[in-house]
């Protein structure tokens, strides 16, 4: 069973101020998709489906010698469901898990990975959510869980409750799904929402309305809750990524 992997990194991240697509934007003298790339490669995927956009001759261009990497094609940005829609040719006839995870994201840590995969493995829920506590988890989705601690939503800030918004459990964009279930539930998404885009963050809760299991698991570090929007951001992370010694 190869072991798949899918990578968002379409976005032109129109907060960084450049043409250059974000993903590409140096952390510490290197593109931040080569770390996501690196963790994936260690951590054993053998097939890495990195979705490109924006530029994507550029994102083409700086991962041309990984032989792991495949690329899907997200001419139009309608939103993270619909780029691992565009990847649905690449998953069909696929058994087993298929990791996704953002390409702006360099401080993604292997053993986290590792974790989630094993807890996978283990359990074979048709999805497992990645997350972690983060102190002021303000801009983030938030973990809803039920009365017994299961798992029952992810709640985007701009829709939560001012209860919902006390939680600390947030949303990453780091999820292993088992794949067929994955195919399905994008079978199922839909643009109902403010940006008309479609989300994979609704993945999850198709599949638990549909009486699967999904599960939430706050394996990720503290580290891995710095998420890059802005230059700002950027220097904060290459900051925390000298205290590490990358």
């Amino acid at each position: 069973m190869t072991k798949q992997a899918i990578v968002l990194a379409a976005g032109k991240g129109t907060r960084m101020k450049s043409d250059l697509p974000k993903v590409l934007f140096e952390a510490c003298g290197r593109p931040m998709i080569s770390y996501v790339i690196d963790v994936l490669e260690r951590a054993g995927f053998e097939r890495i489906i990195v979705v490109v956009g924006y530029r994507a001759e550029l994102v083409r261009e700086a991962l041309a010698d990984r032989k792991n990497v495949i690329f899907a094609d997200q001419s139009e940005q309608l939103g993270t469901g619909h780029a691992v829609i565009m990847c649905r040719d690449s998953l069909v006839g696929k058994n087993g898990p298929v990791l996704i995870v953002t390409g702006d994201s360099p401080l993604i840590q292997q053993s986290s990975i590792e974790k989630l995969l094993d807890e996978f493995s283990s359990s074979e829920p048709a999805c497992l959510i990645g997350t972690l506590h983060k102190d002021d988890p303000t801009g983030l989705g938030r973990i809803v869980r039920d009365a017994t601690g299961d798992f029952e939503a992810v709640v985007e800030e701009k829709d939560a409750t001012l209860e919902q918004r006390a939680i600390t459990e947030v949303n990453m964009s780091t999820y292993v799904f088992d794949t067929v279930e994955l195919l399905g539930a994008l079978d199922q998404l839909t643009d109902e929402n403010r940006q008309k885009e479609y989300y994979i963050t609704d993945c999850p809760g198709i599949l638990k309305h549909a009486g699967k299991e999904v599960r939430a698991l706050a394996v990720l570090q503290s580290c891995e809750s710095l998420s890059v929007n802005t230059l700002e951001d950027l220097d904060v992370v290459e900051d925390e990524m000298r205290k590490l010694g990358y």
